[in-house]
């Protein structure tokens, strides 16, 4: 299973972002554990603020990692997911996006998502990247 970087205006990357943004304000983390046929995602998240900030591990299908709530954001990023499309894909080239700045906060994911190497930066630099 492989993970694409993919970038739609349904705001997977926002949801990605607040989902493992969480993940740094957590008191309580399970463990993670590797599955031979899991996703997984290493995501490291810089200037969110408000203690979000770090690197986590996420294991999707089943769900699992130091995540304090790995269903949740799997659940996520499988809602982002679509067939025949890069799930983690960057914004493609001369796309026409608003001059919005949605703060300092960035993430780099790497892994694996069905079956695909993933390596994803995200950022709030304009609107294209905010949806994404």
């Amino acid at each position: 299973m492989s993970q694409v970087i993919v970038r739609t205006r349904r705001r997977p990357l926002a949801r990605l972002v607040l989902a493992l943004g969480a993940l740094g304000a957590a008191s309580s983390l399970t463990p993670a554990v590797a599955h031979a046929d899991a996703d997984h995602l290493t995501v490291t998240v810089r200037h969110a603020g408000g203690g979000r900030d770090g690197t986590f591990q996420l294991y999707c299908h089943p769900d699992s990692g130091d995540h304090p709530d790995a269903a949740g954001a799997c659940a996520a990023i499988d809602r982002g997911s679509r067939w025949g499309r890069e799930t983690f894909a960057p914004v493609p080239q001369g796309s026409i996006c608003t001059m919005q700045y949605g703060g300092p906060a960035t993430a780099h994911v790497t892994g694996v998502w069905a079956g695909r190497p993933v390596d994803a930066t995200y950022s709030r630099g304009d609107g294209c990247e905010i949806a994404r």
